[in-house]
Parts: structure tokens; C-alpha cells; sequence
């Protein structure tokens, strides 16, 4: 009588054939009772036909059931396509994002951005400066308000009390035009006050050598009477303006007769020009004589 064998004796040969014939032992018990209940149908194989044990094994022994291969590779493709739609999304939401992102950037850029504004001058005049009544009126000289329109000497009185910047080195200190003798000194402003000390630059009108309207003005009958020679002036006459820094050359163009509210002249020109302003006739002060020049070329 053979010994009988354990299993830690067999070779993995041997319990691999061992399982083998288990599971089909097994699986010939489970036809057999779908037989004898009813639930299996006996039907010749025709020639030819496969047989069971022809289907296609997963390992050595063991029979690959189709149907649930079917199944197998339905989910298989089902699992595939829901990957591919989740990738699909996926790239989606990281495009809006960016989009999203992008447009988010641009708003807060938009907001940090401040607009460029064109400067414009603070202070506007009403009349032209160095405007007053003749010293020989029974009252004396003083600042002519007959000459600014009623509803507008409320703010020319405000206008006088507002302070006198601190004076830049580019700021006119010294003017000298030869034809007519003068040698005076420029201070910032053209009030009443600031014209008993010389010439006055007028506050936003351009330094001298820049480009823009330099405007100064000077009373002709008191004070000095430092502008009364300007409707001496001839085209090509030359106006030297220094500033803390050099001096610049400028050269009369043109003399003109205004009224004291054609304040039009002051207005800032695209290239470097200089505009002087008293009043006139002498000792009447009635209108402003205005002559222009232009910076001569270094």
C-alpha cells in the first residue's frame, strides 16, 4: 500500500495538476445538478462544434468564462471613456481658468492704472497784469478794478491772497533789453505788491529757454516806470533773460494794442516765446501794450 503523500510533499507540477482536476470535478458536479433540477438542457454537439475544454484557458487548467470577458471588456470601455471625458473636462476648466485669470489681471490692471491728465494752469487771468489808474488821478495809483468785469471781482480778490511759490533756479531773476535801456530785476508773481520790486513773471507761464510762453510785466508810469519805452521796440530788437542758471536771447517780432481783458496773449505757445505787458497809453492806462519775441537760436 502506497504511503500517503502531504502536500507539502508535492511539487508545484503536482498540486497545480491536483487543482486542475478539482475544479473540474467541481464543475462537472454543478452540471450535473443543473441537470437534475431542470436548469440545464442536454444537446448533442454537432461535428465539429467546440467543446468546452476547447475555449481558451487562463492558466493551465482553468477555463475562461466569455461572458464575463464580455463584461469584462464592456466596463473596460465604459471606465476608458469616462477617463477620456474626465481629461476632456479637465482641460476645459483649466482654459477657463486661465481665461478667468487673465481677465481677472487685466481688471485689476485697469484699476492700478491712472489716467494721464493734461495739466492746466491753476490760476487763470481775468484782465492782463500791471493794470492801475494814473498817479495823476486824485486818488493816486492804485489797482484799476473798473477794468475786471463785476461778476468776476470776487475771485480776482481771492486770487490776490493766494501765497507766492518758492521761486525754482530756472526762474527768470534778471531781464535786459538794450534798445530801450532796461536792467531790472524779475520776481515770481505780477500782483500789485510783487510789481513794486520789478518785473514780474507771471505764476504758470513758462522759465525762460523753455518751451512755452514766458510772460513778464512792469508798470510804465510808477514804480520805476521800468516798461514805458516798450512801443519803442522794432522787430529783431533783442531781450535777454537770465536765470539762476545762464542767460537766453530772445527776439522782438511784433507789437500789438489791446484791450486789458484779451488775455489771450498768455496763453502757452508750442515753442519757446516771451511775451511783455504794461499798461498804455502813458498815464491814461487805458489798454496794454503787448510785444512778442521768440528765443533766439544757441
Amino acid at each position: 500500500m502506497a504511503r500517503k503523500r502531504r502536500p507539502e510533499d508535492l511539487s508545484e507540477a503536482e498540486l497545480r495538476r491536483l487543482l486542475v482536476q478539482k475544479r473540474r470535478a467541481a464543475r462537472k458536479d454543478r452540471l450535473e445538478a443543473y441537470q437534475h433540477s431542470g436548469r440545464l438542457v442536454q444537446v448533442a454537439p454537432s461535428e465539429g462544434a467546440p467543446r468546452l475544454d476547447d475555449f481558451p484557458t487562463g492558466f493551465e487548467g482553468e477555463t475562461v468564462d466569455v461572458g464575463e470577458s464580455r463584461r469584462k471588456r464592456i466596463l473596460d470601455r465604459l471606465l476608458l471613456g469616462a477617463e477620456v471625458l474626465a481629461v476632456i473636462g479637465l482641460a476645459f476648466v483649466i482654459f477657463n481658468g486661465a481665461n478667468l485669470l487673465r481677465e481677472l489681471n487685466q481688471q485689476v490692471v485697469a484699476a492700478l492704472e491712472q489716467a494721464t491728465f493734461t495739466p492746466t494752469a491753476l490760476i487763470q487771468a481775468v484782465v492782463l497784469p500791471s493794470g492801475h489808474t494814473p498817479p495823476t488821478d486824485p486818488g493816486g495809483a492804485q489797482p484799476n478794478e473798473a477794468e475786471i468785469p463785476e461778476h468776476l471781482r470776487p475771485l480776482v480778490q481771492s486770487l490776490a491772497n493766494i501765497p507766492i511759490p518758492t521761486p525754482s533756479p530756472e526762474q527768470a531773476i534778471q531781464v535786459r533789453i538794450p534798445a530801450i535801456n532796461v536792467d531790472a530785476p524779475v520776481v515770481l508773481g505780477d500782483g500789485w505788491e510783487q510789481l513794486k520790486k520789478g518785473v514780474g513773471q507771471h505764476i504758470g507761464s513758462a522759465n525762460p529757454g523753455e518751451e512755452g510762453n514766458l510772460v513778464l510785466s512792469a508798470h510804465n508810469d510808477v514804480f520805476g516806470e521800468l516798461f514805458r519805452r516798450l512801443d519803442e521796440l522794432q522787430p529783431g530788437d533783442e531781450i535777454t533773460v537770465f536765470s539762476n542758471l545762464r542767460a537766453y536771447t530772445y527776439v522782438v517780432t511784433e507789437t500789438q494794442i489791446v484791450a486789458p481783458t484779451f488775455v489771450q496773449v498768455m496763453d502757452p505757445t508750442p515753442d519757446p516765446t516771451i511775451t511783455l505787458i504794461s499798461c498804455y497809453p502813458y498815464l491814461v492806462n487805458s489798454q496794454r501794450i503787448v510785444v512778442r519775441g521768440v528765443l533766439l537760436d544757441s
